[in-house]
């Protein structure tokens, strides 16, 4: 078939395929139809939105609570319930710098679903539960509060997450599968975590929860592109026959270089390594930290340093020394049945109460006695904490760090509840299970990077840059296009429509509140504007003197409005469009103004005495009265009228558990997430922790990131590998991640682990 043939072929194809989108209604939830939220809730009004198709709702202030009935919410919920595919979808504009949330499902202090937007940090948040009972946070780093327009969406597919913002895919991940369980008597919330915290402020619109998979295409129906349009195909062939063009001219290019390269082959040029101010050369190699490192060709090249499991004799166990990669023998101490490494410290107390440090040295454990005694606190009691290595309280948020860590390379400590511990830095991944050396990840060759169209990804020390191909310019740090025209001004684009630069050429699209094609947008009012009103802006009419109203539609009565200059006992009379003062016939016309029957002179100033926030004076005849104007900068301001002059009231934030008040810029620590207080608003993210690579991990007590155990029956998360089965007491192969009751016991739990059993008794069965 020829290329004329194969083209016609495919159109017809592709235009007899074309379908619409729908969506079962019993696989949709829509949030504001649940919470009829038309009907009032405070705090939350309907405004114009993005489009008119639907309402659109703005969240304003902190004391709102728009939370579903229990009935409402155990209906939405169990559309939920169980399922592995679903879609979040929202239409917003978050105000600028806002932290809030868009939806939370929870229950308790456990969150099964739950979208935030930080405007402060200018990240997406997914928070949910794991199978494993676990509370999981889901970072993508975007900025929604730019008080701009958005279409938002989350697509869940058991593991794969899928971010879409203006129809755009962001982000796409593998993540640890949400486990869809959740009990009854679960909250649903709207714009806000609960009623203390979390208040998304702005303007909401479509929040939808879609079962079922790619419900993004709702949302975005030019995604529904399962074929290559006609133009797609035609513009495909221009692009084949451009490409045989290019690489004709490469090929003969490369013919020239060749001959060129071949008359260098009498030459040797030496070519060395420049490393933290040491000359290396070639094929020289030299230790870095926990790499082994050569120059080859002018270029360094580091492997990690591989540590065999050392073969220690009985009474000592592997332990990490300063200065060296590889874990060492060390000699071992007893104590309370358990192992202390030499120089290990262990803090007792005896019958009478009174705390004994012990120390290893020398396989003994030697009684420590302290030089001076424990520093005073400045916290409160219910705020310190006592060590298991030392015999002196801390304050909780002690500086472990800085009392000397053991972090190296591209390795930062972080102080921890109960002690410290080495994070790699952003970009970097551990060379050793504590963190303590780090290496650069190199994501261009990892494909661990977002370089989009006509870009060259450039691996840099704990990130990367996209560089644009010769010729082209940046629309944005990971995509260029040949000509940014809407940057450039060379668009045809209103000046009421937002210009959007695209690959090839530009579109318009008229901002909300204007109507048009985008090269011509015009202000929308709801009805003509009266009365020789102008429409300047969305429903938006400026009135002449004398007329007020959306329509411009009333007439101003300046006389019972007090806005006329009527004085000296003269009388207001009020007309079409204005007003007439006169005189009564037998009247002086002073000037002097009557208050709760007392003679207020011309120019004299009072404070009302039935309100202490407003002033009054008497003005050519008239009594004019206002509210207190408040100078913050003023130390007597009255707090009682000027309440923003009381930074107190404006800046504080409440502690989660409702005890506690930070100021703004203050940060803590609570339940593994790092919170600050910002202008009255509570942020906060999950702590990092630097990946983990093994097949069995575990979280200690008082820690939040997972480490590797070589012992399966101690992990509390599993890397489940199916081809690992186990063979359990009747001879029965069981999958990894599967449990049975053990044969002949009712309290005897076992479970597969990658072909381990590991058994346990259940207590409260007993």
């Amino acid at each position: 078939m020829g290329l004329l043939q194969l083209f016609l072929v495919l159109c017809m194809f592709c235009t007899s395929s074309v379908i619409g989108f729908g969506v079962d209604p019993a696989l949709r939830i829509s949030v504001f139809d649940e919470l009829t939220l038309g009907e009032g809730f405070d705090g939350v009004t309907q405004v114009q939105g993005f489009h008119s198709e639907s309402r659109a709702f703005h969240f304003q202030g902190s004391s709102r609570e728009v939370k579903a009935p229990a009935e409402v919410s155990d209906q939405m919920v169990q559309k939920l319930k169980g399922k592995n595919e679903f879609t979040v979808l929202a239409t917003l504009k978050q105000d600028h710098l806002n932290s809030g949330v868009i939806l939370s499902i929870h229950h308790s202090e456990h969150r099964f679903l739950e979208l935030e937007s930080s405007g402060q940090r200018s990240e997406v948040r997914l928070h949910y539960r794991t199978k494993s009972q676990q509370d999981h946070t889901e970072v993508f780093p975007y900025s929604l509060a730019d008080d701009q327009w958005h279409k938002v969406s989350v697509a869940v597919s058991a593991s794969h997450v899928i971010l879409h913002v203006d129809c755009n895919r962001i982000y796409e991940r593998v993540v640890e599968a949400p486990y869809m369980d959740i009990p009854e008597d679960t909250s649903f919330w709207l714009g806000q975590r609960n009623a203390a915290h979390g208040f998304f402020k702005g303007v909401m619109q479509d929040v939808e929860i879609l079962v079922m998979p790619q419900g993004y295409i709702s949302q975005c129906p030019d995604l529904n592109r399962t074929c290559p349009t006609c133009n797609d195909f035609h513009g495909l062939v221009q692009k084949i026959m451009e490409l045989q063009d290019i690489l004709a001219k490469t090929s003969s290019k490369l013919s020239k270089a060749e001959e060129k390269m071949n008359g260098l082959d009498g030459c040797y040029c030496e070519r060395t390594c420049s490393v933290k101010g040491v000359v290396y050369r070639e094929d020289e190699g030299w230790t870095d930290g926990c790499r082994n490192c050569t120059c080859t060709n002018g270029t360094v090249q580091c492997e990690a340093i591989s540590c065999p499991p050392p073969q220690c004799p009985a009474g000592t166990v592997p332990a990490y020394v300063k200065g060296a990669c590889c874990k060492e023998c060390q000699p071992v101490c007893l104590f309370g049945g358990r192992e202390l490494v030499e120089g290990d410290q262990k803090a007792v107390r005896d019958s009478s109460g009174r705390c004994l440090l012990f120390e290893c040295r020398d396989r003994t454990m030697h009684r420590v006695v302290p030089s001076e005694p424990c520093p005073e606190l400045n916290c409160p009691e219910s705020e310190q904490i006592a060590l298991s290595s030392r015999c002196c309280k801390v304050c909780r948020g002690h500086d472990f760090c800085s009392e000397g860590h053991s972090c190296v390379e591209h390795s930062d400590c972080v102080n921890l509840e109960a002690g410290e511990c080495c994070v790699c830095k952003d970009g970097f991944r551990p060379l050793r299970d504590d963190n303590a050396y780090c290496e650069d990840i190199d994501e261009c060759a990892e494909g661990k990077h977002y370089c989009r169209e006509n870009t060259m990804c450039v691996n840099t020390p704990g990130s990367f840059m996209c560089i644009c191909h010769t010729g082209y310019i940046r629309i944005d740090d990971y995509s260029c296009t040949e000509h940014d025209e809407c940057l450039s001004g060379l668009h045809n684009c209103d000046e009421n429509a937002l210009c959007f630069n695209m690959v090839g050429g530009h579109s318009c699209s008229c901002k909300p509140g204007y109507t048009g094609n985008g090269t011509v947008c015009k202000a929308m009012c709801d009805g003509l504007c009266q009365n020789g009103g102008t429409c300047v802006s969305p429903n938006n009419c400026v009135c002449q003197q004398g007329f007020t109203g959306k329509r411009c539609e009333t007439d101003i009565n300046e006389c019972k409005t007090g806005r006329n200059t009527c004085a000296n006992d003269t009388v207001c009379f009020n007309l079409e469009g204005g007003y007439d003062c006169r005189c009564p016939h037998g009247h002086n016309c002073t000037g002097d103004c009557i208050h709760d029957n007392k003679v207020k002179h011309s120019g004299q100033i009072w404070v009302l005495d039935s309100d202490r926030c407003s002033v009054c004076s008497c003005q050519a005849g008239q009594v004019m009265c206002r509210r207190m104007v408040c100078d913050c900068d003023n130390p007597n301001a009255d707090l009682f009228c000027c309440p923003e002059c009381d930074p107190r009231l404006s800046s504080q934030c409440l502690h989660q558990n409702g005890l506690l008040t930070y100021g703004s810029g203050d940060t803590w620590v609570e339940n593994c997430q790092q919170c600050q207080c910002l202008q009255g608003q509570v942020d906060c993210w999950p702590l990092p922790c630097p990946p983990v690579d093994c097949e069995f991990t575990v979280v200690p007590e008082g820690e939040c990131c997972p480490r590797c155990v070589t012992d399966p029956c101690q992990a509390d998360t599993i890397r489940n590998d199916i081809t690992k089965t186990c063979t359990d007491e009747h001879n029965i192969s069981r999958f990894s991640g599967s449990s049975w009751i053990k044969h002949g016991t009712e309290c005897t739990l076992c479970q597969c682990k990658n072909g381990h059993i590991c058994c346990s008794v259940d207590p409260m069965c007993l």
